[in-house]
């Protein structure tokens, strides 16, 4: 097995470019439940300041739902997408995702039931998509991740999603366009203030994957934070502390 290769620290964040910043895992450490995140002070400030330098080319791009993103992080109300790529806003114009089928209510309650017979899992409900975490429920995993595979034939038009110590149940896309975080930062890209500039994106879970490939197509800078693994990423930081140092010096 060809052994993963050390990526080197990203460059500064300059004038020129458009930031798009993954949530869990990047910014903020991931926590046993997903409401027990800690958001510092200081992360705000440097985000807010960053936006101002950048003259408004920083935007979120989360599996989160936006309204979760706003409660986490505003101030500032930056541009983000939420539910990896089924929501997005920019400035006035939102786009919403679409109405879960009755079919999702019905699963969710039986993936509740399930996670009643492992303590610390946690069944979260985004609306559009179910995701079902075990992080602090290690061994449940294998039974959730079963559920899930087996619980998709009755979701047409539903995609698995797997992430750390998680797997969700989502919509594949949203108004007939393919919906993920590399979609996402393409549609911000075609939008001023982000038309024009070089695009540079960190995220640290394969549902950010899409993303480093956005952005090296159009010669951006992709940041993997976390472990080393198997990504498209050029760059890397070895956690949060490091991403807050990383935009903290260049706001």
């Amino acid at each position: 097995m060809a052994a993963i290769p050390v990526l080197p620290p990203p460059p500064p964040i300059d004038d020129d470019c458009a930031l798009f910043l993954d949530v869990d895992g990047t910014l903020l450490e991931l926590a046993p439940r997903p409401d027990e995140v800690e958001v510092p002070q200081q992360l705000r400030e440097a985000l807010a300041a960053l936006h101002a330098r950048l003259r408004g080319a920083v935007a979120l791009v989360s599996g989160r739902s936006l309204a979760t993103l706003d409660r986490l992080l505003a101030p500032p109300r930056l541009p983000a997408s939420g539910l990896h790529g089924l929501e997005r806003r920019h400035g006035s114009r939102v786009q919403r995702a679409p109405r879960a089928p009755e079919a999702l209510h019905r699963v969710r309650g039986e993936a509740v039931r399930v996670a009643a017979r492992h303590p610390g899992v946690v069944i979260e409900d985004k609306g559009a998509a179910l995701a079902l975490h075990w992080r602090a429920a290690p061994q449940a995993g294998g039974d959730l991740q079963a559920f899930a595979r087996a619980a998709l034939p009755r979701l047409p038009g539903y995609r698995l999603q797997p992430g750390h110590d998680v797997i969700e149940l989502r919509p594949a896309a949203s108004g007939g366009v393919r919906a993920d975080k590399g979609a996402a930062i393409l549609a911000f890209l075609q939008e001023p203030p982000f038309a024009g500039r070089r695009p540079v994106f960190a995220g640290d879970d394969i549902t950010d994957e899409a993303g480093f490939a956005a952005v090296n197509a159009h010669d951006g800078i992709s940041v993997l934070v976390g472990p080393l693994r198997e990504s498209a990423a050029h760059f890397a930081l070895a956690g949060t502390a490091d991403v807050h140092a990383w935009i903290g010096a260049s706001a």
